[in-house]
């Protein structure tokens, strides 16, 4: 059975040195183990049932009409240091479908490859697939899962793992590492082409540089505001890892919190703490600053450029703590924050890191009023309570719907990402299915899956997680 894919690929109208045409490397024995049906629908994919045909699209072993397949060039800065080309190494880009990126990851070596094999193994497949499908749930931007195919093949990765591939659907793939990249090569043609690119496919309302940056700012605030509210970490919030769109992109290392504290750091390679929780505002500020850096050679007069821009990059911490403010506020029943509620929502911050109480179930159980429960030191709850309780009274709408609204009973805990990558890995998927259900609805408190709720136990605690690279 054929696939029709509607592509549109401007991308690949795009000036060459953005990439290298490179089509995806067939697999042995391709096997569907995952398709998102209705992502399938809004691409104007539906009705294709036929596992097999999926299998051998959406691993690479079959190009489907319409493709133009190329691995994207990009530069970036890795934990600060910066490398002047990286690039889709694993990853190639099939075209674009309804506006909307299909790109295969895991789809073999590609020319930015380095001396990487170009493959992914099914575990961190899988983690992005769950991962990013719960991010949806949960209302922040993101990247998509379409399908996750077994290739059949082992590859090496601590010992040998079941290879696998990733659909992922994006709104584009371009990040502020691809304008680095043609900003260091002092490229001011293809600057300006995959300027005027971005612009038309994100902000079709910009008209100017400065515009573009500001734009790009805010729709990162509101991302990393987004993050901050429910524990996620992204682990690896290098530049090329930095989406012009404002999704979160690039799920390696990442993870969500149990217990909090802000300097929470779960990246096996973040040995430092670059990344952490709470480093994440700080960090997201630096990258738009190497953004604003890369596209100073657009501007007519360099000393304007780095006049407009400074002025954008340092009004970014301001948008950023507006976003948190919006953010926190709600979660503990605010719709609308006064300077005076900042210490509320701190204080119990506070409370939280001192007692090591988890972070998604110590919002949460504000909203039925269980949230003493959750603490050793119920005094110092209580006091805190009491201002809280005194300050709802002055709200006008109702805070427990404010609260259901922003916390989330379920998130993806790595305790439990773990148990469903050995489990399928084994050829059990099962736990996949069961959390796939389980944090499709994020909000509303689970019946069946309840234990999915429970922070872990010390044997259960994951204290590392990997790129899977």
């Amino acid at each position: 059975m054929d696939l029709h894919i509607p592509f549109d690929n401007s991308y690949a109208r795009l000036p060459e040195q953005l990439f290298a045409r490179q089509e995806p490397t067939p697999v042995r024995a391709p096997r569907l183990v995952a398709f998102n049906h209705a992502l399938a629908s809004q691409l104007g994919l539906a009705g294709i049932d036929d596992d097999t045909t999926l299998a051998e699209v959406f691993s690479g072993s079959r190009l489907p009409d319409g493709a133009e397949p190329l691995a994207q060039l990009y530069a970036g800065h890795q934990f600060g240091h910066w490398n002047p080309q990286l690039g889709d190494g694993r990853a190639v880009l099939l075209g674009e479908v309804n506006g909307l990126d299909l790109q295969l990851k895991g789809a073999g070596r590609t020319p930015f490859s380095r001396r990487g094999d170009g493959r992914a193994w099914l575990g961190p497949v899988l983690r992005e697939y769950v991962v990013s499908e719960a991010m949806f749930a949960l209302g922040i931007p993101t990247t998509r899962a379409l399908a996750a195919v077994e290739t059949g093949e082992d590859i090496m990765r601590d010992g040998l793992q079941p290879g696998a591939v990733l659909t992922r659907v994006a709104a584009s793939h371009i990040r502020v590492g691809t304008f680095q990249a043609l900003a260091a090569r002092q490229d001011i043609a293809g600057l300006r082409a995959l300027f005027e690119h971005a612009v038309e496919r994100h902000y079709p309302d910009v008209t100017t540089p400065t515009e573009f940056l500001d734009s790009v700012i805010k729709k990162q605030a509101e991302l990393i505001a987004a993050w901050m509210s429910v524990g996620f970490i992204h682990g690896v919030m290098n530049t090329d890892n930095c989406a012009i769109s404002g999704e979160t992109i690039d799920y390696g290392p990442c993870a969500f919190m149990d217990a909090y504290h802000p300097m929470t750091v779960f990246s096996s390679i973040d040995r430092q703490g670059r990344y952490a929780y709470g480093n994440q505002p700080d960090i997201i500020v630096w990258n738009l600053a190497q953004l604003a850096t890369a596209l100073v050679p657009l501007m007519p007069n360099a000393d304007q450029a780095v006049a407009e821009f400074t002025n954008s990059v340092h009004a970014m911490p301001g948008l950023l703590n507006a976003a948190w403010q919006q953010r926190f506020g709600a979660k503990i029943g605010l719709t609308a924050v006064t300077d005076g509620d900042m210490a509320l929502i701190t204080e119990y911050l506070s409370l939280m890191a001192e007692q090591g109480t988890d972070f998604t179930n110590s919002f949460r159980a504000l909203n039925n009023g269980t949230a003493r429960d959750q603490f050793v030191d119920r005094d110092a709850f209580d006091a805190w309570n009491t201002r809280w309780r005194t300050r709802l009274e002055s709200e006008t709408q109702d805070p427990v719907a404010t609260m259901n609204a922003a916390n989330p009973a379920l998130i993806p805990r790595n305790h439990r990402i773990e148990e469903m990558i050995a489990a399928a890995v084994n050829g059990d998927y099962r736990p996949f299915d069961r959390l796939m259900r389980a944090l499709s609805t994020p909000f509303t408190d689970p019946r069946d899956d309840a234990d999915l709720t429970r922070p872990p136990s010390e044997s259960e605690r994951v204290h590392a997680t990997f790129c899977g690279t």
